[in-house]
């Protein structure tokens, strides 16, 4: 089985691009699920419900959020869709699902959802320990587990990766919205990257206008953030290929379209 991983998508543009090729992937690299980071889709904060259905209507199975979460109020109508999840380190008993059970090709695949503590400025639960006591809830009930990671920190994410290993089929970063090269299967088989970049204007700062990003290092000012209105866009994430028997990772290949 192959499993798309699309990374943080920006804007409207990013939206459109996941639109405009998604089908497209799905049927030529033969896809069978796929996950994609939704928290900047509106606006570069948030999502929506016209945008969740865009999403949906495309051939996403599940969208994962982040520190942007709630960045728009309309995500209030559609939190409870299994298919939306938040970080399942969020405090308890906050609105949503941080993970959710999937069926495809006869198989479980969880996803669940994390939100790094490191220079994230959210109020968050331990991710590590959330993540041990998600996966022992379910580990006997799923074929497959993919995590999304949200996080900024380099170090938590590797750290993560280690801490997974051999305890879930793949765990992939977001949030930075900078492909890194270190797509791997670690030791005891998890499929693993620190980040898998973004889908968005390809002329940006992580998705951002440049000359107001530029005007912020230079002057201090707080510059609104506007995402860059470049045409051109990009596509960046993974495919992870799981054995169709044992659903163990076999290879993880970064893709950029």
């Amino acid at each position: 089985m192959n499993i798309l991983l699309i990374g943080d998508i920006v804007g409207l543009s990013g939206v459109n691009k996941v639109k405009e090729t998604l089908p497209k992937i799905i049927k030529e690299k033969e896809i069978d699920f796929v996950i994609a980071n939704g928290e900047n889709s509106c606006d570069g904060m948030g999502i929506t419900s016209k945008i969740f259905k865009d999403l949906m209507l495309s051939g996403v199975n599940v969208v994962t959020m982040g520190n942007h979460t709630w960045g728009k109020k309309d995500i209030f109508n559609i939190i409870e869709n299994k298919k939306l999840l938040r970080p399942a380190n969020y405090p308890k008993d906050v609105v949503g699902n941080g993970y959710g059970i999937y069926i495809c090709n006869e198989k479980k695949i969880a996803v669940i959802n994390l939100i790094g503590r490191a220079s994230m400025n959210v109020l968050s639960e331990n991710p590590f320990i959330v993540a041990k006591e998600i996966i022992e809830k379910i580990k006997t009930q799923v074929d497959a587990i993919f995590v999304d990671f949200h996080a900024e920190a380099t170090a938590e994410k590797i750290a993560m990766g280690y801490f997974l290993d051999g305890k879930v089929t793949c765990i992939f970063g977001t949030h930075t919205h900078v492909v890194t090269a270190d797509e791997t299967i670690l030791e005891k088989g998890t499929a693993y990257i620190t980040d898998i970049g973004m889908t968005g204007p390809k002329k940006s700062v992580i998705g951002m206008d440049v000359d107001a990003s530029i005007k912020r290092f230079v002057t201090t000012l707080p510059e609104k953030y506007k995402v860059s209105d470049d045409i051109n866009t990009v596509l960046n994430g993974c495919i992870v290929t799981i054995n169709s028997e044992t659903c163990r990772a076999e290879k993880i290949d970064r893709i950029k379209l």
